[in-house]
């Protein structure tokens, strides 16, 4: 079972390596349930043929096959996954499903080497990286004019749902973040660089999509 670590002074990156590192042969499964909003998600991209998109914290690659529908045999796909374990999954993913014009980069967030500017970013469960303004800056800094923008993960649900619903927050956060910093607003860093986005509340309140567009000024 994946060690039960908070940081009190925000993500700790070797304690979510060591997290996914045990993780990394369970998740697809752990995450079955939740496939609703990841749909969801991506439909709020808004993707068109040729669009290329970053799929930040990709994971095993769940989301590769809804993005390689949206963007076509013409567009491109930049997954960026700091766990080797995770991104080597992701790998034989591609490999099976013969995907063309799918790169995927095991690095932090904040230092991966980006040298195409995308159409899209999706940050899908990856809450450790929208608490790290500087992996956001890097997003955004490869984002062209009118980029759409959508995050999605868990939240904690307003306080007259506290019991039911936050217990099953806080189940899901123990195995799959090492701070709960913002857990009760997850986008607010995104949306202070970003500019204003549009929040959907999901699961009652445990869960939201959020989404907007790079500014192009």
């Amino acid at each position: 079972m994946p060690r039960r670590t908070l940081s009190p002074r925000g993500p700790d990156r070797e304690a979510a390596l060591e997290q996914y590192r045990q993780r990394a042969g369970v998740y697809d499964r752990e995450l079955a349930l939740l496939e609703p909003i990841r749909r969801l998600a991506i439909a709020k991209l808004a993707l068109r043929p040729g669009d290329v998109v970053f799929d930040v914290g990709c994971g095993t690659g769940l989301s590769l096959s809804m993005l390689k529908k949206g963007v076509g045999p013409r567009g491109r796909i930049v997954g960026i996954e700091q766990s080797p374990e995770m991104v080597a999954q992701a790998r034989r993913r591609v490999a099976r499903a013969r995907w063309a014009r799918v790169t995927l980069m095991c690095s932090p967030v904040e230092l991966a080497d980006l040298h195409v500017d995308a159409d899209a970013a999706l940050f899908h469960f990856t809450h450790d990286i929208l608490q790290r303004p500087e992996a956001i800056a890097n997003v955004i800094s490869h984002l062209k004019p009118g980029g759409r923008v959508v995050a999605s993960g868990l939240k904690w649900a307003a306080p007259w749902l506290l019991r039911p619903v936050n217990l099953l927050v806080l189940s899901a956060a123990l195995r799959s973040v090492t701070s709960f910093d913002g857990l009760d607003q997850p986008w607010r860093l995104l949306q202070d660089q970003l500019g204003q986005m549009g929040v959907e509340s999901r699961l009652l309140g445990g869960a939201y999509i959020a989404s907007g567009v790079c500014d192009p000024s």
